[in-house]
């Protein structure tokens, strides 16, 4: 068991560099789990701000081909159904809450997170190719 949670605790330092300033500050005067939750919950929203303006952003430079916009929306939407799969596939049980613990909505607050930043850096990737003209 002990050998689980170093194997856990090694995997998930390379995502915490990530994290925001204002989400290891939270975590720092978080005492319980429930707190420790509402942290990472507040992190999710956070970068999903980012992701949505980013998006926003990225439609507006499109602006000027219809069919830009049709593609860029599809894989937007494409990239969403992708991260629900995939924190569905991470937690594949039906009762989360029993089979997880408390932790539950921490971890997976935490993997959205992870997952909406690599978007936020492809559609920043797409944003520069059509700011570029390219």
């Amino acid at each position: 068991m002990r050998y689980f949670w170093t194997v856990v605790l090694l995997a998930a330092l390379p995502g915490l560099a990530q994290d925001s300033a204002q989400y290891r500050a939270c975590n720092q005067r978080a005492k319980v789990q429930l707190e420790i939750n509402e942290c990472a919950s507040k992190e999710a929203a956070r970068v999903d701000a980012e992701l949505n303006e980013v998006y926003r952003k990225v439609l507006s430079e499109a602006a000027d081909s219809p069919d830009a916009v049709v593609k860029i929306k599809a894989a937007q939407r494409a990239w969403m159904a992708y991260r629900d799969a995939y924190i569905e596939a991470m937690y594949p049980a039906k009762d989360k809450q029993t089979e997880y613990g408390s932790m539950y909505p921490m971890e997976v607050d935490q993997l959205t997170a992870k997952l909406t930043r690599q978007q936020v850096t492809a559609l920043t990737e797409l944003l520069r190719q059509y700011r570029s003209g390219d």
